[in-house]
């Protein structure tokens, strides 16, 4: 299988994190967020791993001002795309929240776009990154009902994207044939 990059995305309890797990039953999956450095950072200045919607527009806003003054979070992207590239891993799931971050990242990464959705779950609109996760125009989107049927969706993506790259490997070699 041809390395794939899927840029995931949905609001906060969506299911995006079970997904990925699920996916990893059924292919080759490599998981990373574009917060984590900013995570790491937050640590340092006194967050404690909460989620409380204080917490959200913490973290939402520090990523903005780290992307304004030095682009940590896309490096950091950068330095696991290149990881994902040099290792074993087929598929690899980047997590990304803000519109415009993830119309960057699928450009510069050739990436496919990802929504998770959950049923009855409303977005979380404290914080610009959460807020804004339905505005893009994703290539797929998971509707997570529950575990069994997400774990049915994520068996069905996974055999989807192999398939797709068998069938993008048999129209690019026949094209080069003409």
């Amino acid at each position: 299988m041809q390395k794939q990059i899927i840029i995931i995305n949905g609001t906060g309890g969506s299911g995006k994190d079970t997904f990925v797990e699920f996916c990893m039953k059924y292919g080759s999956v490599m998981n990373f967020s574009s917060i984590d450095k900013v995570k790491e950072v937050a640590r340092v200045v006194g967050w404690n791993g909460q989620k409380t919607e204080k917490d959200r527009k913490f973290l939402s806003d520090l990523k903005r001002l780290t992307t304004e003054y030095n682009d940590m979070a896309f490096n950091s992207l950068k330095n696991a795309v290149n990881q994902f590239q040099a290792s074993d891993y087929d598929i690899l799931f980047i997590h990304i929240r803000e519109p415009e971050e993830i119309e960057r990242a699928a450009n510069f990464f050739n990436a496919k776009t990802l929504l998770v959705k959950r049923l009855g779950l409303s977005n979380i609109e404290s914080n610009a990154s959460d807020a804004n996760v339905d505005n893009y125009p994703y290539d797929y989107e998971i509707m997570n009902t529950t575990l069994e049927e997400l774990d049915k969706s994520a068996q069905g993506f996974i055999s989807a994207l192999k398939s797709d790259v068998s069938k993008k490997l048999i129209v690019d070699h026949n094209d080069s044939d003409n």
